[in-house]
């Protein structure tokens, strides 16, 4: 299946600008025979987390009629990365999945809020897991910081997850963590990992690198430092090979490490 990543230069504070932008690389991604697209993390607003009562989306519907729209026009699934949401009185940082009729497949609020980055002040954190199906892949959806917590990955693998999608604005000095973290939660969840970061000018500091990476842990495919739309073909195939001739799932002893988890 040929994969759409949309390593996206974010405007700080300019939803239409962003909304354009968006529109445009993904029509580009789906002329070039991407059949699910990928957005990165909080593209509609960018971090401007304290002007979030003038700009965040309001209940999302906004994002949800744009990809609704796009997805539906273009035959394509669309991974919309993450966008800024107003639900009630509370702001989130919100992920919305559509599949290629344009039926709303996932909603997910991000659960582990970024101190370094104000998070905690500004938005309120998600509590439930974002497993879904696109088409016949089974998949899941976590949002960047997510990724520091393997037990969430771990969690939706479980729960038949066979290919995690990460969209993020992780920057650049920590970037190297960013690799090998999506590279460990390939390996040990035995699935693929498809990561799309954003870019932004230098002074902004968020340089992509986006990742698609393979069960044994092998990078695909890797972004430039720039803005980019990359479609690549995935074998989804190989996770049941994999898992077959490595059966962690069928080794774990949960009774073993479960008060552990919980302490």
């Amino acid at each position: 299946m040929k994969i759409g990543c949309i390593q996206l230069n974010v405007g700080f504070g300019k939803v239409e600008d962003n909304f354009a932008r968006a529109e445009g690389k993904i029509r580009e991604a789906a002329n070039l025979g991407a059949e699910i697209i990928v957005l990165p993390e909080m593209w509609n607003t960018g971090y401007a987390l304290e002007k979030l009562p003038e700009l965040a989306d309001v209940d999302g519907e906004r994002t949800k009629s744009f990809l609704q729209s796009l997805a539906k026009e273009l035959e394509v699934h669309i991974v919309g990365g993450s966008v800024s949401t107003k639900k009630g009185d509370k702001f989130y940082n919100t992920m919305y999945t559509f599949d290629n009729s344009g039926v709303q497949v996932g909603e997910y609020n991000k659960a582990h809020l970024f101190r370094l980055m104000d998070e905690h002040l500004y938005l309120e954190a998600g509590d439930e897991m974002n497993r879904f199906a696109l088409g016949d892949i089974e998949a899941a959806g976590v949002i960047c910081y997510d990724i520091r917590f393997p037990e969430w990955l771990r969690a939706h693998a479980l729960d038949g997850a066979k290919v995690l999608f990460v969209p993020a604005q992780w920057p650049t000095p920590r970037i190297d963590h960013w690799k090998t973290l999506l590279q460990a939660r390939a390996i040990e969840n035995q699935c693929f990992v498809i990561a799309v970061n954003r870019i932004a000018k230098k002074v902004e500091n968020f340089n992509g690198q986006s990742m698609i990476i393979q069960p044994w842990g092998e990078v695909l495919w890797i972004g430039a430092e720039d803005e980019e739309v990359a479609v690549i073909d995935v074998d989804f195939s190989i996770v049941d090979e994999v898992r077959g001739r490595i059966p962690v799932y069928d080794d774990r002893r949960p009774g073993l490490y479960s008060g552990v988890v919980e302490q």
